[in-house]
Formats: structure tokens, sequence, C-alpha cells
């Protein structure tokens, strides 16, 4: 059992923190024993801990009693840890001594963290407040520079890490669905719904120069192929056609994605009415943001991918900042989509700290907003879906990857080779730490002009080679609320065996099961019952489905 001590202001963090890296923690209360205590408080009182985690970026009377010197204070830094980079958005103490070589400034080499054996205790002094941190990244977000960096994972890790290298038995509730490596979130904007919606306009326009000259500027740059060229051509050509009737509407690519991605589920976003560009922070949103078609003009497709087991939710406009134009937006596709529980993302990524309270008003179940126009990674520093701060039920779906951040010339500006490149260390990083990888391809992007559809079947494919479970985000989101309404309510050792007692409040047999995962020092390499750890150590996994006492063979 981990204790925690903290200030009441910072409850809510902890709280949320301990959600996502779901071990047995409680309060601290006086009198109780603990294996682990975690302490970003002024006061550290006397205790039988074995581990002591003493966080804080400000001297504290327990550096004085343990003659602990501090070399220098710093905000905005970067940590290296075991060759990760973690940053570190509040303030950070580096200290005199040696310290431990595990956490180290990048710029200056000084350690981040002391160590200090007392007795039969460790203590672990570690420079910066560590639920300061959580809070920045689940309400601020990363920067630009920082965004591929899954700093709020790697978080968890140092502190897996050093309870386990105290040879001190974890159990942990990973977020891994039981069977599968990682989920994986398919999921498309719908911001046009058709090119014969756009007449004489921007959108038009842009298509006929990016068909014809930037396709020829993109073959002599390597970045299409003559193809490319040649279906770009034909479709510019053909537009007349399509706006008379009597040729396809190249950019009603729904049914394409059913046969592209074969049976896997993904969730479309749709704009619930047209001619609305919304409100932004400071005043109406540009002209341009508005779209060319509402929901009710797109029935037939909508019924299309809901047979082929697809989601739709909700592109909102306005949701994120009124909770009444919410609810009017929810109940918009709710009447087309006839479905009771909705998701959000909303249009251009408009997203404030007050949204998720605002959208859990008007009666969403998630959002999916949190990720970055301009480029890919990890805004609030996760590979998990979580609780934002303030909010009671919503919960959070960061995006991860999206196509114009990939390839638009103002943002990444990447050429299909280098994009898979990049993308790489976020599918890796959804191997190492689970979680969910969610994926944004908008409804035009494997038309013509972009033609961005061979990268997404590669991209596919990478993620089938990954024993990945493909979920839809409402499925993604209900496995996490499946996960964080699980308890390990009691844990017994004995012999050759952990017995534990397992609390599901919520079961879902539609739903992957849960593993319940034992880390212990003593292991060793991985027995029959289970698989080598990472960078953790050795651990064994056993599957949850349902309430009641489980036993692990050690």
């Amino acid at each position: 059992m981990i204790g925690v001590l903290a200030s009441d202001a910072e409850h809510p963090v902890v709280r949320e923190f301990f959600e996502l890296f779901k071990t047995p923690w409680e309060f601290y209360r006086s009198g109780a024993q603990y294996e682990v205590l975690i302490c970003s408080d002024l006061r550290l009182p006397s205790n039988s801990a074995k581990l002591i985690l003493v966080y804080g970026a400000e001297q504290k009377s327990f550096d004085r009693q343990k003659g602990i010197e501090l070399h220098s204070q710093s905000a905005d830094t970067v940590l290296l840890y075991k060759g990760s980079r973690i940053p570190i958005y509040g303030g950070c103490l580096t200290f005199k001594s040696t310290g431990l070589q595990t956490l180290l400034h990048e710029s200056t080499q000084r350690p981040a963290v002391m160590e200090i054996a007392s007795n039969e205790q460790k203590f672990v002094r570690v420079g910066f407040d560590l639920f300061q941190e959580i809070r920045h990244l689940l309400t601020r977000g990363q920067p630009l520079a920082q965004a591929q960096i899954p700093a709020l994972e790697l978080h968890i890790t140092f502190v897996r890490d050093l309870i386990l290298s105290c040879g001190i038995t974890l159990l942990e509730i990973p977020p891994v669905p039981a069977g599968f490596s990682f989920i994986v979130c398919l999921t498309h904007d719908v911001d046009h719904a058709g090119i014969k919606n756009h007449k004489f306009d921007h959108t038009m326009f842009g298509f006929l120069y990016r068909a014809s000259v930037g396709s020829l500027i993109d073959l002599f740059r390597g970045r299409k192929s003559l193809k490319h060229v040649a279906v770009n051509w034909m479709a510019a050509f053909s537009l007349p056609l399509v706006y008379l009737g009597l040729a396809k509407d190249f950019w009603i690519q729904c049914d394409r994605y059913v046969d592209i991605e074969k049976g896997l589920t993904s969730t479309f976003f749709v704009i619930p009415r047209k001619a609305n560009p919304g409100q932004g922070q400071d005043g109406p949103a540009p002209s341009k943001r508005a779209t060319r078609y509402d929901v009710s003009e797109i029935a037939d497709q909508i019924a299309r991918l809901l047979s082929a087991r697809c989601e739709i939710g909700l592109h909102g406009i306005d949701a994120w900042r009124d909770e009444t134009k919410g609810r009017a937006e929810f109940e918009q596709i709710r009447r087309v989509t006839g479905a009771a529980e909705l998701g959000v993302r909303m249009h251009w990524l408009f997203f404030d700290e007050q949204s998720p309270a605002m959208l859990e008003k008007a009666g969403f179940s998630y959002d999916s907003t949190i990720g970055y126009n301009e480029t890919i990674g990890y805004r609030a520093g996760t590979t998990q879906a979580f609780k934002p701060l303030g909010a009671e039920r919503i919960l959070e779906l960061p995006m991860h990857i999206m196509d114009t951040a990939l390839f638009y010339p103002t943002y990444l500006n990447l050429s299909p080779k280098d994009a898979r490149t990049v993308v790489a260390p976020l599918i890796e990083n959804a191997a190492r730490f689970g979680g969910v990888l969610t994926v944004n391809w908008h409804d035009r992007s494997i038309a013509p002009e972009r033609l961005w559809d061979d990268v997404y079947i590669r991209l596919l494919e990478d993620l089938k080679g990954r024993q990945a479970w493909f979920a839809t985000a409402n499925q993604a989101v209900s496995w996490f609320r499946k996960r964080r309404a699980a308890m390990i309510e009691s844990a017994t050792f004995s012999g050759d065996a952990a017995r534990l007692k397992v609390s599901l409040s919520q079961n879902d047999d539609d739903l992957p099961g849960l593993r319940i995962r034992l880390y212990k020092a003593a292991l060793g390499q991985t027995s029959s019952s289970g698989r080598a750890g990472r960078e953790d150590g050795a651990f064994v996994d056993v599957v949850c489905n349902n309430s009641g006492e489980i036993q692990i063979a050690l």
C-alpha cells in the first residue's frame, strides 16, 4: 500500500494520478502502515515505510535535517532518465552532492534526486513537485517543443522503478487490455462531406490549385507520383460533372474508409449544422470555419457507417464554450443516429480549461479534442484516457496523430516516408506504456487532391502487426471506465502464491478484460505464467473479467 501526504488542494490531482498509475494507495492516515510513502507536503511525519519519496522544488525542513545541500533551482528544465527526457514545467532543484545519477538535469548534468539510507528505510528526495507537474499536464498541457514526450507516463515509470528498486512487491492494473498490447482508436473528422457543397469558394479554388499546379510541384519534390498527378488532374477536370450530378463526388469517402479498414471499427465526428463558424476565444470565429453541410444532409452516409459498426460523434462548433448550444448540437446528432450517448471533438480543436465541465453538462460522455493542430504527440503527456480536473464523469480521449499536422506546409510538411518515421516512436510508446493511440484522418484526406491514403494504409498495416485492439472512441473510453472502476481490495502473500480480492463494479463482456500485474524482484526471469517486463523488471499478468478472488502463482 502506498500512502500519500499532500495538501488538500492537490487531492484531486493525486486521485487522478492514481487512476492512471492504478495501484493500491490511500491518503496518509496517522498510525497506518505503508510500504511506500509519497510526500509533497511540508511536513513529514514519523513513519515506518520502507521507501519515502519526498517531492518538492523548494527547500524543506527535511533537507536541513538530513544535511542535503541544494545546488540550484530552475524552471522549465528537462531531466534525463534512462535515456528518456522528462520536461519539468514548474521549479526544479538540483543537489550539490553526487546524488543518484539516474535523474540528471539535461544541461548541467547535476542530479535532481538524492538517496539517503537510514536504518531500514530509504529516503529519496526528488527536486520537483510531482503533483504540480501532473496538474500542469492535465490542464495547460505541453508546448510544441516537448510534444512527442509522454511525460506523464515517464513520471509513473520513475515512481514504479523506485518502488521496485527497494524490493517492494507492486500490484498494478496496467492500461493494457487483456489479449492485446495497446488500444488503437481510428477517427475521422468530417469537415466537408463532399466537394459538391463548395462552389466558387476558397475551398474549391484551393482544391483546383493544389490538384493542378500543386501536384506538379509535389511531383518534382518527390512527394507525389505520376499516378497521383493523373488522379488529381482527372478529378479537377471532372469537377463540373460532379456539380451537375453526372459524376461521383470524389470527396465522399466513407465507403472507402470502411473498405480500407476492413472491419476495423472507427469513429466519424460530424458537423451538426452548416454555415455557422461559431465563437472563438475573443469573439466570432473566422468565416472559413463554417462548413457547407449539416448532419441531416448526410443521413444516408451515416446509416451506412453505422451498419458497418462505426461510431458517429459530434464535431462540435460551440459546445466547448456554451452548455446550451452544446445540448442543441448533441440533440442534432442524436436525432440522426439514435445514440443515447455521444462523444465530441471540437472543430479546429477549440478548447479551454472550462470546456470539460461545459461538455459534461451538455451530456457528452467523452471528449477527444486534446491534441495539436501543428504537430503530433502528447499534449497531456499521456497515452491514457483521463478525467479532466474539475470534471465529474466525462473522460478525455487524447488525440495523438493527425494527418494535416503531418503534411500541411505550414505545419510539419513531411513527405510520406518522413511521416512514417515520425509516427514510429508514438507506436513504440504505445507498445511500451500501453494505453491508446488515437489517430485522426480527415474525411477528404484519402481523396484528390491530398491522396494520403497510401500513408494511412501503411499506418494501419504497422498497427495491425502490433497485436493492438482497434476500438471505436466510445469502446476505448468504456474500457478505461471499466479499469477506473476496478479495485484491488486486498492482497495476501503466502508461500509461492499471492491471493488477491478484486472488485469490478463495472463489467462489460463486449470489452476486453483487465490485467492484474504483479511485479516482484524475486521473480527474476519470466515464468510460464507471465512475460518479461520492460525496464521495470519482471512481472506476472493474470486476466481479470469478474469480481472475486484471484491467485497468482509466483
